[in-house]
């Protein structure tokens, strides 16, 4: 057999995948698969046995004996024991859309997006190695045939002519068209599916196969082989090999979060199922295909150990043994096993962590980013998605091509994929404690596994990459000797078993401490209600007897403290939930019983519920008559009020609402469910907050990316504040205050037409804004035009001053020219007619010059050019001038003019002070007849 035809072998079976994974979804498509279905489902769970089953468990049980079965007892315990928990899991994961192992953790705490990422990072990390080994036990499986065949090993130059690079582009190709196909990771992949199925019995039979020729080809019997190998040192070394209990623990712990928390696993088990049957069936099937395949482990390796021996490495015993024994076509289906074996693991956990890093990395962290503000909310993202997938799985599968041509040249198969184990392993305190503890949180859960991973890098990876002679190994880190990677503050262990205590030792401290560190958020908590559901106590008492009690009797009972309307409608809840139908005459089963104390206690508390259930089972005690007596009047009287509540409630005008602590519906009345308009179904006792939010975001009522907002405003008792509901208009008022317990009581008003009324006394305020500031502007525009006319006139007014100055002066020059020809006139003519004349005319002109000075004067005080000249001076010499002045006028109208004398001294303008009195004594003298003027 020539060496190419290996590795036409090779590409030729991951070829042959691709037919069968077409087949299956064509099957799918066109009839499903049928009840073959839940068969490919338990034979896909088998996907844990790796390469590291097929070649590794035989190189470890060839120095360790039994050692390797730790890997499968874990897996056996979940699936023989662990039922109702992976049950649980899977119900959790499809009522809430989760397609990984980080969804899982995100959902539980709040859908953290921090948690997710942390996760996906951890799981990306932890699977690089694990997808390394299976790499190299593909390339080690081809160099040992092409040696056999060629008597040479094959000479790979980099990364071009080695095989295991060609199978891994190949896988990640069929991945990425078989894996990658729906945007949506919840659709099932039948076809992928159904590929893993049939590599799964394929790497069975090979497995089986390479057993019995080992135990009747090359010995003969059972007894033969026995009594042959029971000879060899080796083998006698290798059964007498002293498995610590702490490393039985240590190696049990690990595959059991294994099964539960490895992507892949994760992957097939969760995601990938479609109903309970299917787990019925693999809680079976399962565990005897890991009996089964692991059955001839120890012939296998034993029998190598005697006729291989160092040939070749222990890993490949499995394949060497039947090329060494002259076996070609059993060395070929040990090939091809071991070939599936790898593919397999690859192809699913590939595609498994292609969509954690799709969904909870590069989508959320970049994508979005980028085009939040260059595209439209309506855009479809499913090829984005796909392609991020597609691209994610080729980078995947060639950094671990690097890891493995690096990184494993000298490691076991075995302690590869332990360290990887226990990198997965570092979600148990998270995924445990978020199972079972109400209080764990986001912060806890974050800190845990970035403390745990941090400490696994330092105690397991950093001593796998380096030496064992390096500084650091030797002396610890900056010369501690406390800090030695595998040897902490002096713990002295296996170097697997002291990384994984001190790993988890370390998760564990931090989950607990951060959760410690502060309150859950209130999503956290409405999650926390959904992943931890407060489930009553159990009922001893209720479980030695057969109940007489029917579900009508306790529908009853429950209507007297909930009411019959939501009694029914909380019942036909249960009934969808739960895919049965209650009969009102049939006995109450335990699932009934402890459905109705949960509702029951929603109501009165858990103890009264108790108390109130177990009467009504002891109702046919004859001698509690009296006592039942009492218990009914008092249950008559507590109903009483409560109807007188629940009356009084729905008759106000607010809605009013009550949670509970996990943010559960346990009150409200009828105006709540008529402001939002909510379905019979929403008004239910334990409708979480969140699903009500979910229910408006989706009629379109409130923005989606406004849940976790509301939310957190209606939790956080700020104060009022406003929600308008898009669907029908109406604008509500919410006020919210805790509850003693923790829970939230809220208000809900119709604040629709106040708003109204706001909006339009803001719209006449504006419009009488608008018109005052009409006017204002109108009065401004005639107020300037006033200020224009004004300045106008007093520029007129100010020419015309100016003209009467200047006409004034030119009139006064001629009249006093008048003036003098006048007096000379009246010397010549002397007191003749002609003089006479001439002192008329020397009057008149007087007195035109006289009201010339005043209209000058007049156009002086007008123009700002007269100014008054102050002087003190004495007031009797100026009256005694006056008086001379004019006693020859007033003895001309035979009136006494008569001048007081005074001695007063005044501070003013003489010749104005003059011209005033000389007006005042002229007006007087014109205007009296006869008498005396004073």
């Amino acid at each position: 057999m020539q060496g190419w035809f290996v590795v036409i072998i090779a590409i030729a079976y991951v070829t042959l995948l691709f037919a069968i994974a077409s087949v299956g979804d064509r099957r799918s498509v066109a009839a499903g698969l049928g009840r073959a279905r839940p068969f490919i489902y338990a034979l896909s769970l088998a996907i844990y046995c790796t390469s590291w089953t097929f070649f590794g468990s035989v190189g470890l049980s060839s120095e360790r004996g039994l050692e390797f079965l730790g890997i499968y007892t874990g897996p056996v315990l979940v699936f023989v024991f662990g039922f109702p928990l992976l049950n649980r899991m899977i119900r959790l994961a499809k009522s809430e859309k989760i397609t990984s192992i980080a969804d899982f953790l995100g959902a539980r705490y709040g859908k953290s997006f921090t948690v997710a990422a942390i996760a996906t990072l951890i799981a990306t990390i932890g699977a690089v190695p694990y997808i390394a080994l299976q790499l190299k036990a593909i390339s080690g499986s081809v160099s040992l045939m092409v040696e056999h065949y060629t008597g040479s090993p094959p000479s790979f130059d980099p990364f071009v002519s080695d095989i295991s690079l060609v199978v891994a582009m190949l896988l990640a190709l069929f991945a990425v068209l078989f894996g990658t196909r729906h945007a949506d990771a919840t659709e099932h992949q039948d076809g992928l599916v159904l590929a893993v199925a049939v590599e799964t019995v394929v790497k069975l039979a090979a497995f089986l196969a390479i057993g019995l020729m080992v135990t009747f080809l090359i010995f003969g019997g059972p007894g033969d082989m026995m009594t042959t190998l029971s000879g060899n040192g080796q083998v006698r070394k290798a059964m007498g090999y002293n498995t610590s209990l702490a490393t039985w623990l240590v190696l049990t712990t690990l595959s059991g979060f294994a099964i539960l928390m490895l992507p892949r696993q994760f992957y097939v088990t969760i995601v990938e199922n479609r109903g309970e049957a299917e787990l019925r069936t693999a809680t079976w099937v399962f565990p005897l295909y890991l009996v089964a395949i692991n059955l001839f482990v120890l012939p296998i390796a034993f029998a190598g150990l005697s006729l291989v021996g160092t040939k070749t490495s222990s890993d490949l015993y499995v394949l060497s043994l039947p090329l060494l024994s002259g076996h070609d076509l059993l060395a070929m289906a040990a090939f091809v096993g071991g070939l599936s074996a790898a593919t397999a693991m690859v192809i699913v956990e590939s595609v498994a962590l292609s969509i954690m890093i799709s969904n909870d990395l590069v989508i959320p962290l970049f994508v979005r980013r980028v085009l939040k503000t260059s595209s439209s909310e309506n855009e479809d993202w499913s090829t984005l998605i796909l392609n991020v997938r597609r691209a994610s799985i080729f980078i995947l599968l060639f950094i671990a091509f690097l890891y493995y041509r690096e990184s494993t040249n000298s490691a076991r198969l075995s302690s590869i994929g332990l360290m990887s184990f226990a990198a997965i392993a570092q979600f148990a305190p998270a995924l445990v404690g978020g199972l079972i503890w109400r209080r764990a949180n986001g912060r806890g859960a974050a800190l845990g596994m970035v403390a745990g991973i941090a400490v696994w890098g330092y105690t397991l990876l950093l001593p796998s990459l380096v030496g064992p002679s390096t500084d650091i190994v030797v002396h610890g880190l900056f010369g501690f000797e406390a800090l030695r990677p595998q040897a902490l503050f002096g713990t002295v262990g296996e170097p697997l078993n002291h990384g994984v205590l001190w790993s988890l030792s370390v998760n564990a401290l931090f989950f607990v401490l951060g959760s410690l560190s502060r309150a859950s958020v209130p999503l956290e908590r409405i999650q926390a209600a959904i992943f931890v559901p407060r489930e009553a106590g159990p009922m001893p008492s209720l479980r030695r007897f057969r109940t007489a009690v029917t579900v009508n009797d306790l529908k009853d009972t429950i209507s007297r403290y909930l009411g019959v309307e939501r009694t029914e409608r909380s019942f036909q809840s249960f009934e969808r939930d739960a895919k049965v139908s209650l009969l009102g005459t049939e006995q109450a089963n335990m699932d009934v019983i402890r459905f109705s104390e949960q509702l029951l206690a929603s109501a009165v508390g858990s103890s009264s519920a108790r108390l109130i259930l177990s009467l009504l089972f002891r109702r046919n005690d004859r001698d509690s008559k009296d006592a039942f007596k009492l218990l009914d009047d008092a249950t008559e009287a507590l109903q009483h009020n409560r109807d007188l509540l629940q009356i009084a409630l729905d008759q106000m005008e607010q809605g009013i609402t009550v949670f509970d602590r996990d943010f559960r519906l346990i009150c409200w009345n009828r105006q709540y469910r008529l402001l939002f308009d909510l379905p019979d179904e929403m008004g239910q006792v334990g409708v979480s907050l969140d699903r009500i939010l979910h229910h408006l975001a989706e009629r379109g009522d409130i923005p989606a990316d406004q849940r976790v907002t509301m939310l957190n405003r209606l939790t956080s008792f700020a104060g009022p504040w406003q929600m308008e509901l898009k669907t029908s208009g109406r604008i509500l008022e919410l006020r919210s205050n805790p509850m003693p317990d923790g829970g939230i009581v809220a208000t809900y008003a119709d604040i629709s037409g106040r708003v109204e009324q706001d909006l339009a006394l803001k719209r006449a305020n504006e419009s009488l804004e608008q018109r005052v500031k009409t006017r204002t502007i109108e009065l401004t525009r005639v107020n300037e035009e006033l200020a224009q006319a004004q300045m106008l006139a007093e520029e007129a007014n100010l020419g015309k001053t100016r003209f009467l100055a200047a006409a004034g002066h030119d009139i006064l020059q001629p009249l006093n020219a008048a003036r003098l020809y006048c007096s000379s006139l009246i010397e010549k003519a002397g007191k003749g007619p002609a003089g006479k004349a001439a002192i008329n005319i020397e009057s008149s002109l007087e007195s035109v010059e006289t009201i010339l000075g005043a209209v000058l004067d007049i156009s002086r005080l007008d123009a700002g050019a007269m100014k008054p000249e102050n002087a003190a001076f004495n007031l009797g010499g100026l009256l005694g001038q006056i008086g001379n002045d004019f006693r020859p006028l007033a003895a001309e109208k035979k009136l006494d003019l008569k001048i007081v004398p005074s001695s007063l001294g005044v501070m003013t303008d003489r010749n104005l002070l003059r011209r005033l009195i000389q007006n005042l004594v002229s007006n007087a003298i014109k205007y009296t007849r006869e008498g005396r003027i004073l």
